[in-house]
């Protein structure tokens, strides 16, 4: 089979559909993978041919964050040309690829139109709940309440705002290669996340299948040697706190309260910067404070007492899959929605919301946290998923290619 996985965005966006591309590759499948620049050279890494969207993500939010509000006012200067050349690459990389079925992140607007004309099956990865109506809980990312009746009806109004966007995009990209066939609806639709934090609703169609997360098998290694955390994780009573690429508010003050509760408790702080969501002024130096930029979630976060986190799909699933108990500070978008996903299964204390974040709201939250005991069980189930298995299946399915 000859796939091409299509994805933009953050790391959350783009690291499921790596553990995608290594297990297709493994399978000894052709897989191809476009990814923007900040991205590329994980990508080789998966063993895919890799193809360029025009874009880079981390780059952007170096330079402007991640407030919606700034979002919007560069939109016209910044982020339009932007998803332009992405749209545009995507087309490109789907001509080159010619695969049998092609998989994408809900950016990539004109997936529809490229299936269409490549007369190829389209199947859209839905990385969070916002796709597929259902009533049992309203779409991930906007603040309503959870009323059964109407939670359909927020789904629908995404989908409103979605085919909006699909037009714009469309127009973007006929100025420069020309005209598009109609958009093609998606054959079936994947959701890359755990039961365990979201089983799966009785009204969903079968076309839509959770599969349960995208991440690589275990393999015993870690990444290249850090004897320095190696022997701060062993010295015991670490809190990890780590907000991915949410470069938003003040990082330096975020790290001051988030190091001045931990010190005060006793305890000790791995401090993950990621693209800017974190960053420690020299005055909070100490043996206490360690600082990395990035690190394996899957062999640093079991290690660790407990987890102060931004509540991204990616990081909610990694605190779970470690058996760690978790304080979710969720900023804006899905966030919210995984954070009290966490909460209600009992995973992790009340969210406390990034932008209510102070000393006495977190000291009262690693007061609430569940016992390490009440998560063993559902990290040894998420730890028996097999993720990306059940998603390369759903794929040669459609591809009409399934393998015994």
């Amino acid at each position: 089979m000859r796939a091409l996985l299509v994805t933009a965005g953050s790391r959350g966006d783009v690291a499921p559909f790596l553990a995608l591309a290594r297990h297709g590759v493994a399978r000894g499948d052709e897989v191809h993978l476009a990814v923007t620049r900040e991205a590329r050279d994980d990508a080789a890494r998966t063993g895919a041919v890799v193809h360029g969207l025009d874009g880079d993500f981390a780059a952007l939010i170096a330079t402007q964050g991640t407030s919606p509000w700034t979002a919007l006012r560069t939109y016209r200067t910044t982020m339009a040309p932007m998803l332009a050349a992405i749209e545009r690459s995507a087309v490109a990389a789907a001509l080159a690829a010619a695969p049998d079925v092609l998989l994408t992140h809900p950016k990539i607007l004109t997936a529809g139109a490229i299936a269409a004309r490549r007369g190829r099956p389209w199947v859209r990865a839905e990385i969070v709940p916002t796709l597929t109506p259902t009533r049992d809980f309203p779409a991930a990312g906007l603040p309503v309440p959870d009323v059964p009746a109407l939670n359909p009806l927020t789904f629908r109004a995404l989908a409103a705002g979605a085919r909006l966007g699909e037009r714009a995009a469309r127009r973007r990209v006929e100025r420069d290669i020309g005209p598009l066939p109609p958009g093609a609806a998606p054959t079936r639709t994947v959701v890359p996340v755990s039961p365990v934090l979201l089983p799966r609703p009785d009204d969903w169609p079968a076309t839509t299948v959770v599969t349960g997360r995208w991440v690589d098998p275990p393999d015993g290694t870690a990444g290249p040697p850090d004897p320095e955390l190696d022997d701060f994780l062993a010295a015991g009573d670490v809190h990890y706190a780590g907000f991915g690429s949410m470069a938003r508010g003040d990082p330096r003050a975020r790290a001051r309260t988030i190091v001045g509760v931990l010190r005060a408790r006793g305890a000790r702080v791995l401090l993950v910067t990621g693209w800017g969501g974190l960053e420690v002024p020299d005055d909070l130096a100490g043996p206490d404070v360690l600082v990395r930029r990035s690190v394996d979630h899957a062999s640093v976060l079991p290690r660790c007492a407990a987890a102060l986190h931004h509540a991204g799909a990616g990081t909610a699933h990694a605190v779970v899959a470690a058996g760690v108990p978790s304080v979710p500070v969720p900023m804006f978008a899905d966030q919210p929605f995984w954070a009290r996903r966490l909460h209600t299964a009992g995973l992790a204390a009340p969210p406390v919301p990034a932008g209510r974040l102070t000393g006495a709201r977190l000291d009262r939250a690693l007061d609430a946290l569940p016992p390490r005991t009440d998560l063993a069980g559902p990290a040894a189930r998420m730890a028996a998923e097999d993720g990306v298995g059940a998603a390369w299946a759903v794929l040669e399915e459609t591809a009409g290619l399934r393998r015994p």
